[in-house]
């Protein structure tokens, strides 16, 4: 029985559908509500916007026309209690209504990390659109939302979640994993700045940072980095390989140097430029000869190194799988379970004392996916604090920026939040995660 048809019968069973709460009415989040309003078994409750209009036109748009706005969160609750719908401008009051699930859309790290931390706190599952927020703060989330009994996961969809599931299933018939990717489709330009590509950017009617983000290579760093720590595997090296490949030839090109590949060991994590996009692939190795013969006369090449490829991914279309997963299943899709790897911020130019970083997709720094040790070991900032930090001293072009380098804003809560993480990673002791759960309540009190 597939999600629909669960979700039906958990609806005829309580009275009512799921009821999901989105934060962040863009692109991104107009194509989730799009989606959830045509799913049986499940209702767009609530969503959070700073502009309310959006949020109201994008629920109008999937055929939501009774959108209640008040700044009476027990007037909203009853709303939705009632089965109606609501719009609000603050997304911490979001998690504060009687919704089943919050679904995070805003694509700000901070944002994301703020969402995620109120939900958990308010006892709510919570799935995240914004991977920027799980690379930097997820292996933290998911921890106290296991303390608190609830679901943390990112949303089905996006490049990560998808090569996860596309090696759970090479594990689940047998083989051995040696390599997980995805397709980039064009080269790194790790210096490009928004400024650069606001032509192309209006052509393809997107905004400059996210295009740039791309073009960078950092939204691909950070995917890749965000498999790594949800599937225990680690980095093929420092900012990965990245090789060009077709299709056909990702089993010659992934497999180790010793069998005439790029790679000096098995159980990695890297991508390919070229045809392979927007696709995710897996190389499972086949050290059974019935098995690698079955395969051989199933068209999946000459062995004992086999592609399996998936030619898309269909970001907020198939993200609607979270919801099923998490609320029927008590199951995240994909959630750290180590922490491998780090995206870390690398200077685009020469930088200032004075200057303050702009962050994912801007003009300062670009991400490179680190191992984790060698991150800590170098002091590198991670790329999702890096709109948080201003420089106190010069660095040059190239160079990572480390914690030395700058100043944080204290005040943000992914800031709060990775001070926790880090702390919960030099213990080594996962058990400390009640006084780690007990002192971010404290902070979260504070900050809000």
């Amino acid at each position: 029985m597939g999600y629909s048809k669960k979700l039906v019968a958990r609806q005829t069973a309580t009275g009512r559908p799921v009821r999901v709460g989105l934060v962040g009415a863009g692109q991104m989040g107009s194509g989730f509500i799009a989606q959830i309003s045509r799913q049986p078994g499940m209702d767009i409750t609530a969503v959070a916007d700073i502009a309310a209009d959006r949020a109201v036109t994008a629920l109008a748009n999937a055929g939501v026309t009774d959108v209640q706005q008040s700044a009476d969160l027990a007037e909203l609750a009853a709303t939705v209690e009632a089965g109606g719908h609501v719009v609000v401008t603050d997304a911490v009051d979001l998690t504060r209504l009687p919704v089943d699930i919050v679904i995070e859309c805003s694509g700000v790290p901070e944002v994301a990390a703020k969402v995620a931390l109120a939900s958990i706190l308010a006892g709510k599952d919570v799935a995240l659109m914004t991977v920027e927020a799980d690379v930097t703060v997820g292996l933290l989330l998911a921890k106290l939302a296991q303390r608190s009994g609830v679901v943390y996961t990112v949303c089905r969809g996006d490049e990560p979640v998808e090569c996860l599931k596309l090696m759970e299933f090479v594990e689940d018939i047998g083989l051995d994993v040696v390599c997980v990717g995805k397709g980039k489709n064009n080269p790194l330009r790790p210096t490009a700045t928004p400024e650069e590509l606001t032509s192309e950017a209006a052509e393809k009617g997107m905004n400059p940072r996210m295009l740039c983000s791309f073009v960078d290579g950092t939204k691909t760093m950070i995917e890749m980095a965000d498999l790594a720590n949800a599937a225990n595997l680690e980095l093929s090296q420092r900012g990965m390989i990245g090789p060009e490949s077709t299709v056909a030839g990702l089993s010659e090109v992934f497999r180790p140097q010793a069998d005439g590949g790029i790679l000096d060991r098995s159980g990695v994590i890297d991508y390919a430029t070229g045809e392979v996009a927007p696709g995710v692939f897996v190389i499972g190795k086949s050290t059974d000869p019935v098995v690698s013969e079955e395969l051989r006369y199933l068209k999946l090449g000459e062995g004992p190194y086999f592609s399996f490829y998936r030619p898309y991914h269909l970001a907020s279309i198939e993200a609607v799988l979270s919801i099923g997963e998490a609320v029927l299943e008590r199951q995240p899709s994909l959630a750290p379970v180590a922490w491998n790897a780090e995206v870390t911020a690398v200077a685009k130019r020469d930088l200032k004392a004075g200057e303050k970083i702009d962050g994912i997709g801007g003009s300062t720094v670009h991400g490179v996916a680190v191992p984790a040790h060698e991150a800590a070991a170098g002091r590198e900032l991670p790329i999702g604090l890096a709109s948080a930090a201003t420089l106190i001293r010069d660095v040059p072009a190239g160079v990572p920026v480390t914690y030395d380098d700058v100043e944080l804003d204290e005040t943000r809560t992914i800031v709060v939040l990775r001070k926790l993480q880090d702390l919960l990673l030099k213990d080594g002791n996962l058990s400390a995660i009640d006084l780690i759960f007990q002192d971010t309540v404290q902070k979260e009190n504070t900050l809000r």
